[in-house]
């Protein structure tokens, strides 16, 4: 029997004609009547051949009986069979083995066999053991190494600055832009630096200047300076006092001049801290705050309660 003769004979069936229901069974003898009001308007009276309804036994009812027999047959393997089955069989035993294939076949790696397939790592392919692997990717890395050191330099761009550029792709030149860099901090600097030298007086300027000149002349100074020393004695002289008798006539200094080379006001003047007398133009007003006036009365009364101090302490 073929394939297809077996699948239409176990597999397949065949177009019936459609059975006609009853609506109404007839009573059996000694049993009960089930009559079904259907109203799709069906045949009554006739018999149910299909064995899908219950079965009626004495005067109970028996639904749903399980089949006794097995509904499996034995099928014989004939002639036409047991070709095809060698048929098959014989194609199957000439396709080529597993084993067989030489690319299935592990890779064994010789000395110096050039005809081994190498992947891009630099190892063989094929079977190998891991000493065998890592001494292969060694030697892949000596001659990548020597292969760099032997290139051209403007190949390999060895010892070439590297090149920045911009969001636009234009090229930016470093040492410019570090010169400019560098430029605007000097700038700033020198701002400040004038800022500050501005807001010092023309006196604070020319005392600077003056302290300066000492430390040089200090360097060639002697160690020991005596009485009879010129330079010690014109310093001395230069020096204000307010209760130096011979200021009026043993002083060389110009009167009513300032440090700067302008001309002072002559007249009496409030004193302040820092002993600056007022200019030739000045109309003799006092415009400040009192400041000064109360920063000489704390002074004074400082120095009044130390010296009050010591007497309590000394009198006994």
């Amino acid at each position: 029997m073929s394939l297809a003769n077996y699948l239409a004979q176990n597999y397949l069936t065949k177009d019936e004609p459609e059975k006609k229901r009853n609506k109404k069974r007839r009573r059996k003898e000694g049993g009960v009547t089930i009559a079904d009001d259907d109203v799709l308007g069906w045949d009554q009276g006739k018999d149910d051949d299909d064995g899908d309804g219950p079965v009626t036994v004495g005067e109970s009812t028996k639904a749903f009986r399980r089949a006794t027999k097995s509904n499996w047959t034995s099928v014989s393997v004939d002639a036409t069979e047991a070709a095809d089955t060698a048929a098959a069989d014989a194609i199957i035993s000439q396709a080529p083995q597993r084993g067989d294939n030489p690319e299935d076949q592990p890779a064994v790696v010789g000395g110096d066999d050039t005809s081994l397939q190498k992947m891009s790592s630099g190892a063989h392919a094929g079977l190998q053991t891991a000493a065998q692997v890592i001494a292969q990717l060694e030697i892949q890395r000596k001659a990548e190494l020597a292969r760099i050191a032997t290139q051209d330099p403007r190949e390999s761009g060895k010892g070439q600055e590297t090149i920045y550029r911009d969001a636009s792709g234009r090229i930016i030149n470093i040492a410019m832009q570090r010169q400019e860099a560098r430029k605007k901090i000097e700038e700033e600097e020198e701002k400040k630096r004038q800022v500050v030298e501005l807001n010092k007086g023309n006196v604070q300027l020319v005392r600077q200047v003056e302290r300066k000149k000492e430390l040089e002349d200090a360097k060639y100074l002697t160690l020991a300076r005596y009485a009879d020393d010129k330079e010690l004695n014109e310093d001395m002289k230069e020096k204000d006092r307010w209760n130096d008798p011979a200021a009026a006539f043993l002083t060389s200094k110009k009167k009513g001049v300032s440090k700067t080379g302008k001309p002072l006001y002559k007249g009496a003047a409030p004193p302040n801290r820092f002993g600056i007398l007022p200019g030739h133009r000045w109309d003799g007003v006092d415009r400040g705050n009192g400041f000064e006036k109360k920063w000489f009365q704390a002074q004074n009364a400082r120095k009044n309660r130390a010296q009050l101090e010591h007497d309590w302490q000394t009198d006994a």
